[in-house]
């Protein structure tokens, strides 16, 4: 092995993930070691109640504690383990940090909005041959980042929808009534017009980019994946007419059937539609026919970081 080998924790609101990977420098690709990810739901009920759940608490440290024996064998030199949505939005997010700095022998930073973008951005656009502007776009569980840029990131708008939050709060039946449907649609197109206002540099962006849980599942599911292999949807071009399709899809079939979808992980089944409204939503919004998807993102940000 040449250069250093890093890892980096990402505790999101419904997954938590490691990245452990060999890098020579800032410049330089990265060699993926390891890359994992589990769903936790951290962010169950946050939105309404503003707590973390002990029960959600309990699901994340145990998957921490698995990662921080994987993090040891691998060798890693350094670790940096990052909190975003969910634990920004409780009051009692030191039940989650506390425990989780002892876990892992490394304080969990609790990201701004805009740090999460800043560093989403580098793991998403290092070594990328689209044309730019990039415009990157993180659908999480509580809130999706936009952010801006030619090389390095100019702008950032962070707002607070997301495939927990917004299956939470709107789409109640199953499947999602026609109405919830266009009422968590609606809720969305009104966060973008304000993305509008803010980040007009987003509407110019050359080249769409998404990154996390929900983009590179519908990407799966439009593929047809029996299992997940990120080589197959590292840079898929995702087309407008495939996401709506597989929204369409998603959205109007039962639980019990959803489930069933090759590329849909189980405990996505809940809250892919939440996810799904976000993503046509945008390429709605922007008119945009097509999405280049990425495997790399916050996690290879934040091992970029530590060079």
């Amino acid at each position: 092995m040449t250069g250093k080998r890093l890892a980096a924790v990402d505790i999101g609101t419904n997954s938590v993930r490691l990245l452990v990977a060999d890098a020579d420098g800032p410049k330089s690709p990265l060699t993926t070691v390891e890359r994992h990810m589990r769903i936790t739901r951290l962010g169950q009920g946050v939105g309404g109640s503003g707590r973390l759940h002990p029960d959600a608490v309990e699901r994340t440290l145990s998957v921490l504690r698995d990662y921080r024996g994987r993090i040891d064998a691998s060798g890693a030199e350094g670790v940096r383990v990052t909190a975003t949505s969910a634990a920004r939005d409780a009051a009692n997010r030191d039940d989650l940090l506390g425990p989780a700095g002892g876990i892992l022998g490394v304080g969990a930073e609790l990201l701004s909005g805009d740090e999460e973008g800043r560093l989403t951005f580098l793991g998403a656009t290092a070594g990328l041959e689209e044309p730019a502007p990039h415009l990157v776009v993180d659908i999480g569980g509580g809130s999706t980042e936009f952010i801006v840029g030619t090389g390095r990131p100019e702008g950032l708008q962070s707002v607070d929808v997301g495939c927990v939050r917004l299956t939470e709060a709107y789409l109640h039946s199953d499947p999602p009534a026609p109405e919830e449907l266009a009422q968590a649609i609606s809720v969305v197109e009104a966060h973008l017009a304000d993305v509008d206002v803010m980040l007009p540099a987003a509407a110019a962006a050359e080249t769409l980019i998404g990154v996390a849980g929900t983009v590179t599942t519908v990407a799966a599911v439009e593929i047809g994946l029996p299992v997940y292999d990120p080589e197959v949807i590292h840079h898929f071009r995702l087309s407008r007419a495939a996401a709506e399709d597989v929204f369409r899809t998603l959205a109007t079939e039962k639980a019990a059937d959803r489930r069933h979808n090759p590329g849909l992980e189980p405990e996505r089944v809940d809250v892919i539609v939440g996810g799904a409204v976000v993503l046509v939503a945008v390429m709605r919004h922007w008119d945009r026919e097509e999405m280049l998807v990425s495997e790399a993102d916050i996690l290879d940000g934040l091992v970029r970081s530590q060079l």
